[in-house]
């Protein structure tokens, strides 16, 4: 039997209407759910209205981050269209790719692209696009939604629908859209939210892109999910970040995520040495092999680091440490998310048993991608028998805790011995 998926936004604005959902840095504007929901209705409506955006259509995004985007994501769910972010630190040519592959009806973007926007739109053949300037002034997309005739209702979707497509390069250098379901991102919103204890009373910092995973996933949606709140940061800005992280009076901020580059610029102002992060619930740290002195450094200003470990294909949390842990298996990214399953596999394909023995990352889930869009072959070459094969690798130690390593591929032989970069890199981060 397949299960329905519901309208996380509309369901909150009915549920807690003055409750806030977003909070936009950089222009200043902030929606309670009942306006948010009332805003995703209205451009839904002149998305299908104007647009013929339909179930199963693409809708591409061309955009910095902002309220705006969230906006569009949730548009989407409300018409079953399909959210397609995409990447503005790409070239045209790889954007071309990416969008004559995907076919979306529509584009939304900022106005800053707008040059590359008019290029890409006369050679994919888009039918229109949308310019929008992420400050709420007066653009295509603002009078969209301003002159639409009312809002939209959600539609009947199940969990099997798609809900995103999210382009990765990976490893392969060729860019793939993963597939991503409305019940893998479900599914994402509960083994993130209960690992690091996402409420309705959730504030979660988003610093992250959100044509990335990271940004979209690792809070934003499980916050939404949950009713809480989302602030949104255009860029990152360490002096801003480290403000609002440690003065809760500011905004609140419960949760954060970042990769290691945003906690080591953060971590090199001068304000940090007498910061204190005790206040925060979850702090999250992944995309990166992430050195073991940064992880002391945070966690000894009171900061509950949370190091996490996923890719797109995973929605993408795989592995999660809790903070309680995190002193005592410093360095590790955790235990497999409460409805993953996460294996080790060595070169010759047979399941790593024993503990500190190196091998594959696999994961199987709810949350874990049904495959590659228009790539059937890539998607065969991905999985074995229901198991998604990363091309990370880990160690797994005594206690069943998950070490990753580096890429699996990018393991050389010296003296006999399997040498990984990511092992050396952290030694050098120590000198």
């Amino acid at each position: 039997m397949t299960t329905k998926a519901f309208d996380w936004i509309a369901r909150h604005a009915h549920r807690a209407p003055n409750k806030t959902a977003v909070v936009d840095l950089h222009s200043g504007r902030q929606y309670s759910y009942a306006n948010f929901n009332r805003r995703v209705g209205r451009l839904a409506s002149f998305l299908r209205d104007r647009h013929k955006i339909e179930k199963g259509d693409r809708v591409a995004v061309l955009c910095h981050n902002s309220t705006d985007v969230f906006e569009m994501q949730f548009a989407c769910v409300r018409l079953g269209a399909v959210f397609l972010p995409l990447n503005w630190r790409l070239t045209a040519p790889e954007l071309e790719f990416i969008i004559c592959d995907s076919s979306p009806r529509v584009m939304i973007y900022d106005t800053e692209f707008e040059e590359d926007a008019i290029q890409l739109a006369e050679v994919c053949k888009l039918e229109a696009i949308i310019d929008q300037n992420g400050d709420g002034d007066d653009s295509h997309y603002e009078r969209g939604i301003a002159e639409a005739d009312g809002e939209a209702e959600p539609v009947e979707l199940t969990h099997d629908d798609l809900h995103t497509v999210m382009y990765t390069s990976g490893t392969t250098g060729v860019p793939k859209g993963a597939m991503i379901t409305h019940g893998m991102t479900f599914w994402n919103a509960i083994n993130i939210g209960t690992i690091t204890r996402i409420t309705k009373e959730s504030v979660n910092l988003c610093v992250l892109p959100t044509f990335h995973t990271g940004g979209l996933n690792m809070y934003a949606n499980p916050a939404f999910h949950a009713g809480g709140s989302v602030v949104v940061m255009r860029h990152f800005d360490p002096p801003v970040a480290l403000d609002l992280l440690t003065r809760p009076e500011a905004a609140g901020i419960t949760h954060f995520l970042g990769v290691p580059a945003h906690f080591l610029f953060v971590q090199q102002l001068p304000p940090f040495e007498d910061a204190d992060f005790s206040h925060l619930q979850s702090v999250g740290i992944g995309g990166a092999p992430c050195p073991v002195a940064l992880l002391e450094a945070w966690s000894s200003r009171g900061a509950a680091m949370q190091q996490v470990y996923g890719m797109t294909e995973t929605s993408p949390t795989a592995l999660v440490l809790d903070s309680d842990k995190a002193v005592e298996k410093v360095g590790s990214a955790g235990l497999p998310a409460m409805h993953t399953e996460v294996r080790l596999v060595d070169e010759d394909g047979v399941e790593v048993t024993e503990p500190d023995q190196i091998g594959e990352v696999w994961v199987r889930g709810p949350n874990v991608t049904p495959g590659y869009w228009n790539r059937p072959e890539a998607t065969a070459e991905a999985f074995q028998d229901g198991w998604l094969k990363t091309g990370d690798a880990a160690r797994r130690d005594a206690d069943g805790y998950y070490f990753i390593v580096d890429r699996w591929k990018d393991m050389y032989i010296s003296g006999g011995e399997n040498v990984y970069p990511a092992e050396i890199e952290n030694v050098l981060y120590q000198l």
